[in-house]
């Protein structure tokens, strides 16, 4: 029985899920099978409220039927809030209140829970938007080809809701109709020719409407052969009537379709160099000629025509402006005068007179076609002869070299047509006044302000001369301006200046029979940060300065002028500290520094616009100064000047030497060996060794006191009958030559030290020979020989021994 009821619940789950799978999704809306949802509207304007009920019947509703049902709202994906009530006919009824509804497009779901689930039972689509907005600036346009009039205009706001658009027109007496309506969202579309009335008024307007409202351009009231674009005109000829005057006549024709009509037309031209189209208007006709004077001489200038209907309103289109079409004046002489300026100077002993005249080209009014060179003379040229020529030259300068008195050369420019009249140039001394307060300010980046005050004396002209300064010095010959306005106190250079560059400016007054001495500024149209700093070199460093030099920026690295120059120096812990000199300093000292430390310094090249850094230099500061380190050095050497003369001093006086270091005899150099008896070296010599000792060198003495109450050399001499035990001299001896370590001499006088700590040496042999120990003469002279300046201080030990030796 369980199992069977579990089967059953299962069942009717699915079989309801079905039904409302079925009513939710694929009946239509607002008749959901078991439920329906109404709305107030399913369009709102955007911002409204929106209103919806939702109606379940139960007895429709498989599995519903028991139980209590419980609906809920959803605005696509999100839960809204609606309140429940019981309706007729034991249905169950929502209603649902959204007070401001502000998405364009939703889908508002009405769901029963069941077996604790949502499920969809209704549904319900809902638009918001706004009413159409009216469209602009309608325009039309008649094509001649097929006439038919094609309209355009700009669409307002967007409405969020689907909007249909539509061209209306209607004739003087007919109904509106429909003339077209434009595909793929665009805002133009063309009425046909058969829903037209030419030459007859028409009201035209663009009418859109959505579910919200209709809304509708201004009406356009014309006649459609008003608003006709004609094709443009041809220009068949172009030529100069009559002959050497400023005035040109032009031959042209209308486009093919418009020969009945009256036509208004349009003449426009411009040469290369102007900045803008002259236009000629009021050309009225259907096809003819059009005269127009004024034209320069000799240039080639390009014209352009275009027309429309004469009767035509302000909405008539004009045609588009014809193919162009160029013509080339006819030349004429040069008029006017030129601006010229010079300096000369005295040369070849004062004979000659050198110099440089610089002239401007003729402006295009008065060239009066392309000049081909131009000529200076000593005399104006004269019927039927011709002056002596300075120089001919297509340039505008040109170097002279005329007789010392020459006052005034003629400058004249010719062409194809002819030759200009002579312009007079009086060649003047520059000994007039100065100007003061002359000043230059930039005047954009390509151009120059030149300000200076008036001066006392009346001024017939300025001369106004600008040169870039660069490395190497060059020259402009064009790089100067006339300024015929004696009472101007202000000019405006543009020709060849250009930003970051210095120029140097002068300007002289030209008075009546005089040049005035020029005064000169410098000014840059435009300034930026230096291309680079210079580089630090140093000069000197001490235990707490450092003197830093660097060489000055070249002018064309400057871009702008220098305004200082600022230091920054820091040690290894990052105390940094800083100094700005002005130029034109080139150097720097730094102080306050610690002594033996490390310290990198870089310096900053800044103009009025920005600065720019150099690489960094590093440097150590000493531990002493100059001053300290040569005191020390003077110290050194008096110190040692001072030793050295001591040296020499003990050198030279034995006196003092003798008291320093007494001298010592060297017994092992002595006239002792002569004391020994002849027959002493023709004995055999026995020592341990089975070699000779060679001569010997004492290194130490060893004295032995003598026995007490006894003086020496007073006593009588006996022999004993058997010698005594003599003090045996110590010697060390390797080999012939070699020193002798230590000695020990009996007696009473020295006692010695050892001054070397060597090994026990071994006994001398005894030089009287071996054996019996008392046989043998040991006699000796009482008293020491003179010659052994030694043994005259002692008295040895043993004196007959001594003696006896000598006695052998």
């Amino acid at each position: 029985m369980a199992r069977r009821g579990a089967g059953t619940a299962l069942l009717l789950q699915l079989s309801l899920l079905l039904l409302l799978h079925l009513g939710g999704e694929w009946a239509p809306p607002w008749t959901l099978g078991c439920a329906s949802v109404a709305v107030g509207s399913p369009t709102v304007a955007l911002g409204s409220a929106v209103t919806a009920s939702c109606t379940i019947q139960r007895e429709l509703c498989h599995g519903l039927e028991q139980g209590k049902v419980r609906i809920s709202w959803m605005l696509d994906n999100k839960l809204v809030a609606g309140s429940q009530r019981q309706g007729p006919g034991g249905t169950e009824v929502s209603n649902l209140t959204l007070p401001r509804f502000n998405r364009t497009q939703a889908r508002l779901w009405c769901c029963v829970e069941w077996n604790g689930t949502k499920q969809r039972v209704g549904m319900a689509e809902i638009r918001a938007g706004y009413p159409p907005a009216k469209p602009l600036n309608l325009s039309c346009v008649l094509n001649l080809g097929d006439y038919g009039l094609t309209c355009q205009w700009e669409q307002g706001a967007d409405s969020h809701l689907p909007t249909s658009v539509a061209l209306k027109c209607a004739g003087s007496r007919g109904q509106a109709v429909t003339g077209c309506t434009p595909q793929g969202g665009h805002s133009r579309c063309t009425v046909p020719r058969r829903l037209l009335q030419l030459y007859r008024q028409m009201e035209i307007w663009v009418s859109t409407s959505n579910a919200l409202g209709t809304a509708e351009s201004e009406r356009l009231r014309i006649d459609p052969m008003d608003v006709a674009k004609l094709d443009p005109p041809t220009l068949q000829s172009i030529q100069s009537i009559p002959f050497q005057t400023d005035c040109v006549a032009l031959a042209w024709d209308v486009a093919r379709g418009t020969e009945h009509m009256e036509l208004q037309c349009e003449l426009r031209y411009r040469a290369p160099e102007d900045p803008a189209w002259a236009l000629v208007t009021g050309i009225l006709g259907r096809a003819g000629t059009a005269q127009r004077c004024g034209f320069l001489f000799g240039t080639r200038y390009h014209f352009q025509m275009r027309c429309r209907r004469s009767s035509a309103s302000a909405l008539t289109f004009w045609s588009e402006w014809s193919p162009g079409r160029n013509y080339t004046t006819h030349e004429k002489a040069p008029t006017g005068k030129l601006d010229a300026w010079w300096g000369a100077r005295l040369a070849e002993a004062g004979t000659r007179l050198e110099g440089q005249l610089r002239w401007k080209a003729p402006r295009r009014r008065e060239a009066n076609g392309r000049v081909l060179g131009y000529r200076v003379t000593l005399s104006p040229r004269r019927r039927g002869r011709d002056p002596p020529t300075v120089c001919n030259t297509t340039h505008t300068q040109c170097n002279f070299s005329v007789p010392a008195g020459t006052r005034r050369v003629y400058l004249s420019a010719y062409n194809a047509a002819g030759e200009s009249a002579a312009t007079e140039v009086i060649l003047l001394e520059r000994k007039g006044p100065p100007l003061a307060g002359l000043r230059a300010v930039s005047g954009g980046e390509r151009s120059l302000w030149v300000h200076w005050e008036a001066p006392a004396a009346p001024v017939v002209a300025f001369v106004l001369e600008w040169q870039e300064v660069t490395a190497e010095p060059g020259h402009c010959s064009g790089c100067w301006h006339m300024e015929r306005d004696g009472a101007a106190t202000a000019a405006l250079i543009q020709d060849g200046i250009e930003p970051f560059q210095r120029y140097n400016i002068s300007l002289y007054p030209l008075y009546e029979g005089a040049v005035g001495v020029p005064v000169h500024t410098a000014a840059y149209s435009q300034q930026k940060a230096p291309s680079h700093a210079p580089k630090l070199h140093l000069r000197r460093i001490s235990r707490s300065e450092a003197e830093l030099c660097w060489e000055p920026l070249p002018v064309e690295v400057q871009n702008g002028f220098i305004t200082s120059y600022t230091i920054f120096w820091a040690n290894s812990i990052a105390d940094v500290a800083s100094a700005t000199v002005n130029p034109p300093v080139s150097s720097f000292v730094i102080q306050g520094l610690k002594p033996s430390t490390l310290y990198k310094v870089h310096i900053m090249a800044s103009t009025a616009a920005g600065g720019t850094n150099g690489t960094s230099l590093t440097l150590v500061t000493t531990v002493l100064d100059d001053a300290e380190i040569q005191f020390l050095f003077l110290t050194l050497g008096l110190a040692f000047v001072l030793l050295m003369v001591l040296v020499i001093c003990f050198q030279k006086n034995e006196r003092m030497k003798e008291q320093l270091w007494p001298s010592v005899p060297d017994p092992a150099n002595s006239s002792l060996g002569k004391w020994v008896p002849a027959a002493v070296p023709q004995e055999p010599l026995q020592v341990p060794a089975a070699r000779e000792p060679g001569p010997a060198a004492i290194s130490t003495v060893t004295v032995l006191e003598g026995t007490p109450g006894k003086q020496p050399g007073k006593e009588p001499p006996a022999l004993p009958a058997a010698p005594p035990a003599l003090p045996r001299p110590y010697v060390r001896q390797e080999g012939p030559g070699e020193p002798v370590q230590y000695a020990r001499v009996g007696g009473a006088g020295y006692r010695g030290q050892r001054l070397l700590p060597e090994p026990a040496p071994r006994f001398y042999e005894n030089l009287r020979g071996r054996g019996d120990g008392g046989g043998g003469d040991w006699g000796f002279h009482e008293e020491p020989p003179a010659t052994f300046p030694l043994l005259q201080g002692l008295r040895i030990g043993g004196a007959e021994e001594l003696h006896e030796c000598r006695a052998d």
